[in-house]
């Protein structure tokens, strides 16, 4: 049965004596706010002579527990077995003020072991344990209380398994000397958690930013990042904010004046009519870097021969090595570098040493 943690000197009990390694996972909300607001934390403890690990199911909504929860997390001399925990990682830093770790990522042990890419919790546990979970708890409600008994049990079950799968996992990759690769995605993982800023040119990522002129691109990334900034302070999603439709639309025409904005709003139904004057201020004032934005519609001029080349040497090389699709350079990691030509921090380390040498005699070829 699972222990339920409802207080600060209660979790403290449970490390006295201090653990090699714990099974982590949270359950949060993400609805109505910016920052996933933490509603459980679930955590696997090994006790010596006991077939199944304890369970401790920890509620964050009480008062002092986060506080007792954050020297655990930042404990670098107690491994977290998670899995797929880049959302948990935010909850954790918003709610607790650390991000675990170290870390072991059994999806991403999964995918560099050759067994699969992007593999969810209860189908990987049921590939290496043949267990099958249950999974009528994905959408609970998971604020409220008491918690019912299945939200107990789905919870208890999504750590459970942790250290069964740890230990295959972690077999597998030594023996393919793949260990330090996976500490080292682990690293990063941990880095961009701790470093979690606004995306710096946010106009890249909509489709309908390569269709405007470069003032106006410039523009909607001062709607953009302005709107960052606002939902994070606020803690509100940005679409409540400023809905993309709305911001390319400013962007493409700029409004003369603040009353021309207000028209503008006013006749937009999602429209942040309360906010005029700081979006006219947004929307007017140059940010120092703009010029150096990036073009969003080079997309529509990049040279798909070339880019076909770099996917099908990286698929000859993840083939090679046994890899799973998309695990050793993703097509939008090889867009940043075939237009950049510079190497994009996800594809330093162990990913460059094993593409470089079949990916430099292509990008140094003429274009």
């Amino acid at each position: 049965m699972p222990v339920w943690i409802n207080t600060a000197a209660a979790l403290q009990a449970h490390f006295e004596v201090k653990p090699a390694r714990i099974g982590l996972d949270t359950e949060f909300i993400r609805e109505r706010t910016y920052w996933p607001q933490l509603a459980l934390v679930q955590i696997a403890i090994e006790r010596e002579g006991e077939a199944e690990p304890t369970i401790l199911l920890v509620d964050p909504l009480r008062p002092g527990v986060n506080e007792a929860l954050a020297p655990i997390l930042a404990d670098t001399a107690i491994l977290k077995v998670v899995h797929s925990p880049s959302e948990d990682l935010v909850a954790f830093k918003h709610a607790c003020g650390v991000v675990p770790k170290p870390l072991f990522d059994t999806q991403q042990a999964a995918a560099l072991a050759g067994i699969g890419s992007g593999l969810g919790y209860q189908k990987l546990v049921e590939q290496l344990t043949g267990v099958a979970l249950a999974k009528g708890e994905t959408r609970s409600d998971w604020m409220r209380r008491p918690l019912s008994p299945s939200q107990l049990e789905y919870a208890a079950d999504d750590v459970l398994y942790l250290f069964a799968m740890h230990d295959a996992l972690a077999g597998m990759l030594d023996q393919l000397g793949r260990s330090e690769w996976l500490a080292e995605d682990a690293g990063r993982t941990v880095v961009n958690a701790e470093n979690e800023a606004p995306e710096r040119w946010p106009h890249l990522s909509m489709r309908s930013a390569q269709f405007l002129d470069q003032p106006a691109q410039r523009r909607l990334v001062r709607l953009l990042r302005w709107r960052d900034v606002y939902a994070r302070d606020s803690d509100k999603p940005r679409s409540w904010i400023l809905d993309n439709e709305l911001a390319v639309a400013l962007a493409r025409q700029a409004p003369a004046d603040r009353d021309a904005l207000q028209r503008q709003l006013d006749a937009h139904p999602k429209a942040p009519r309360k906010l005029t004057e700081t979006l006219w201020t947004a929307l007017s004032t140059p940010l120092a870097d703009e010029d150096e934005a990036p073009d969003a519609g080079v997309a529509e001029t990049r040279d798909k021969q070339r880019l076909r080349q770099l996917q099908d040497a990286v698929a000859s090389r993840s083939a090679a090595l046994g890899l799973p699709d998309g695990v050793l350079a993703s097509r939008r990691w090889l867009e940043a570098l075939l237009d950049h030509g510079d190497w994009p921090d996800a594809l330093s380390g162990w990913r460059r040493a094993a593409l470089e040498p079949d990916l430099a005699p292509l990008l140094a070829a003429e274009r």
